[in-house]
């Protein structure tokens, strides 16, 4: 019976609904026809208006994505600051001052700079996260003091006036291991050196922070995982795109199985610019960038890798020698797979093949500057491609391809149904879904979904790597990521990132790198555990 009453109310629901309509376009109508000439056209405009609304609506509901929302920033799970957490940074460059600022640490002049160019109150929104930038090592003296200038700022975010803790250099990494006073480290070091340091502060019970790429060798990546997981320690790789508000839309795609079964992923890199290809070593003018034998400690630098004389090119520009990198792969591309790997759990590939060479910057260097790469997954009828180029700055996207329709995600999101697809074939015919245009789209700007219609820095952000909008903020993916690693620290949990993770990366970073130095094909032994 009440079941009776509730269908007999649904026409009468949807009477009201028409009439209020119909009284909102009277209202408008009436409103613009006492504008001269314009009374037809608006007219017209509104008819369209409502229709390309109505389409819109039936389109999201068709696909399950209406009452999709923006994230919100998740404020530390115990509702507290939690005990205090000493931290130290090893190795203080350009990517380390964004691990401070996500800590909540800033250069006094790096708050000028953000004051006059309207975005220190984005930083200045940060919660704090009661954080003691304790320890600063890095081989270079200049580099070194910088870190300390930033530790010892007390300007905070969130409201926070600091600890007042004294901050202290280390001329070698291990002091700061063996130093009881630090909790955790961060690792921003040339690659080279991210799994030795790894090793050793999972050893001496720290909780790390790593930047990518996690390791050059299969030897260095089995002794960094087996010794994370015999640790109780906290393991975060350095990939933030999980944060990200645009991803988490991506997810909500491929949870409701929109884009139908995915069989080919293209990803890519285009970059063109000096910089872009890792010449860093001069400045703005063209002149050598700071740095000599007696403030930079070559020799711990070289760490265990070839003994060279002193360079600054190798120092500035180590991304273009195999013995501290693997290049794009490991610079680029692990970009790549972590987004992918995140969205759809394809871990090690059974095979991958790697072509290029250097066909533009005809410098030192060993690495390509053109790369096309191939992991084959057979198990999930799966292909995933890399290519790259860096001396062209066409935007290629990275683009999801699946038999109903492509994703295309960066810093924004785009759902394009396919001309040919099943699941949508009745809707396209009909008319309500036109392949020729995407379907979905979210722009973060716009905090809303849209239906039916440095160099470096730049490029990242185009591929969704430095913010997110939420609420109308702009927000740093590196402090999300750096606060969900703190908040596992102190209350439990597994990062996004953790150590599962940058396995299956470094597998697959190495086995394509293993191919173009090798020139040949090569597999994964998921028995042996070993690249052949």
């Amino acid at each position: 019976m009440e079941k009776e009453k509730e269908q007999s109310k649904k026409p009468e629901k949807k009477a009201e609904t028409e009439q209020k309509s119909n009284i909102k376009r009277r209202t408008l109508l009436k409103a613009l026809t006492g504008i001269p000439v314009l009374g037809v056209f608006a007219f017209e405009l509104l008819e369209k208006w409502s229709y390309e609304r109505e389409k819109r609506n039936k389109v999201l509901a068709e696909l399950g994505l209406r009452d999709i929302k923006a994230p919100t920033v998740i404020k530390s799970s115990s509702g507290t600051k939690g005990d205090l957490l000493r931290i130290g940074i090893i190795g203080f460059g350009n990517r380390a001052k964004a691990h401070a600022n996500g800590l909540g640490f800033m250069h006094p002049l790096d708050v000028i700079k953000r004051k006059e160019n309207g975005t220190l109150d984005n930083w200045l929104a940060q919660e704090d996260l009661n954080v003691a930038l304790t320890g600063i090592c890095d081989v270079f003296d200049l580099h070194a003091e910088n870190g300390l200038e930033t530790a010892r700022n007390q300007i905070r975010p969130g409201g926070g006036t600091g600890t007042n803790l004294p901050v202290k250099r280390y001329l070698h990494y291990q002091e700061m291991l063996d130093d009881k006073d630090i909790d955790a480290v961060m690792i921003a070091t040339p690659d080279f050196h991210h799994a030795k340091m790894a090793v050793d502060a999972a050893n001496a019970g720290k909780h790390i922070y790593c930047e990518k790429s996690v390791a050059l060798t299969e030897k260095e990546l089995n002794d960094l995982y087996n010794t994370v997981k015999k640790s109780n320690i906290v393991f975060q790789l350095g990939h933030q795109i999980t944060q990200s508000v645009v991803f988490q839309q991506a997810k909500e795609v491929i949870r409701k199985n929109i884009l139908g079964k995915i069989t080919l992923i293209e990803t890519t890199t285009n970059r063109n610019t000096a910089s872009g290809a890792w010449i860093r070593n001069l400045d703005a003018n063209g002149n050598p960038k700071p740095g000599n034998e007696k403030t930079i400690d070559w020799a711990q630098w070289l760490g265990s890798s070839p003994k060279v004389p002193f360079s600054l090119d190798r120092y500035y520009n180590w991304t273009k020698w195999f013995a501290y990198d693997m290049g794009m792969i490991g610079q680029l591309f692990t970009h790549e797979f972590d987004a992918v790997n995140q969205l759809l759990r394809i871990g090690i590939p059974k095979s991958a093949l790697s072509s290029g060479g250097i066909y533009y910057w005809k410098d030192n260097r060993e690495i390509p500057d053109t790369l096309q790469c191939v992991w084959e997954y057979p198990d999930k009828d799966l292909t995933l491609m890399y290519s790259a180029d860096l001396a062209c700055s066409r935007n290629r996207g990275r683009v999801f391809m699946g038999h109903d329709a492509s994703m295309e995600l960066g810093s924004s999101l785009k759902v394009t149904v396919d001309n040919d697809s099943t699941r949508f074939k009745q809707q396209i015919k009909d008319g309500i879904i036109d392949p020729n245009h995407p379907v979905f789209s979210y722009h973060p700007g716009s905090n809303k979904i849209d239906a039916v219609t440095s160099a470096t820095e730049k490029y990242y952000a185009s591929r969704g790597l430095i913010n997110t909008n939420i609420n109308g903020h702009q927000i740093d993916l590196t402090y999300l990521h750096i606060k969900e690693w703190i908040d596992c620290i102190r209350n439990g949990g597994v990062p996004r990132a953790n150590i599962e993770r940058a396995f299956e990366e470094g597998v697959t970073c190495i086995m394509a790198n293993k191919s173009y130095r090798e020139k040949r094909y090569v597999e994964w032994d998921p028995v042996k555990r070993k690249i052949v």
